[in-house]
């Protein structure tokens, strides 16, 4: 029996978390605390609330992750220029460079699989996986919010 595109899907997802998980063993990095400090390299130094948004995680779940990456050099806490009550998250020179290093990575990554797809493939490939992401989401998102609606219900 052939596989369903869904099992492939699967099985990349495996893979990557699999190759994370020895990419970042024995650095006290997780997926959750390379994701947080991935944000922090595109969006710059933010607030723990603006974090927690945008990783969509409790601001709970973003002060256990901002401690530990504290903890091993990876982000600092710095006073908020204008807001007094704020303290922004910003990445250490070692962390700035630490994530330079997995663009580049990633960048490496990205072309050495493109490679497995015929060139003139290419175009097609990449809109279909763009399609299925956006309708992924769009399905997760609907039932995000179905799961919210039924718990509200009386």
């Amino acid at each position: 029996m052939t596989p369903l595109l869904l099992d492939r899907l699967l099985q990349i997802a495996d893979l990557f978390q699999k190759d994370m998980a020895r990419a970042f063993d024995g650095t006290g990095l997780t997926p959750a605390r390379v994701h947080l400090l991935w944000v922090l390299q595109h969006a710059g130094p933010s607030t723990q609330q603006a974090l927690a948004q945008l990783l969509e995680v409790s601001p709970r779940n973003i002060t256990g992750l901002v401690d530990a990456l504290e903890a091993t050099g990876h982000v600092r806490r710095a006073p908020h220029p204008t807001d007094r009550r704020a303290v922004l998250v910003e990445l250490t020179a070692d962390a700035t460079e630490t994530m330079t290093r997995m663009q580049q990575e990633h960048d490496e990554l990205n072309a050495t699989l493109v490679t497995a797809v015929a060139p003139a493939d290419r175009d097609a490939v990449e809109r279909g996986i763009i399609a299925i992401a956006t309708h992924l989401q769009t399905l997760v998102t609907d039932a995000a919010a179905q799961a919210g609606t039924e718990k509200t219900a009386p």
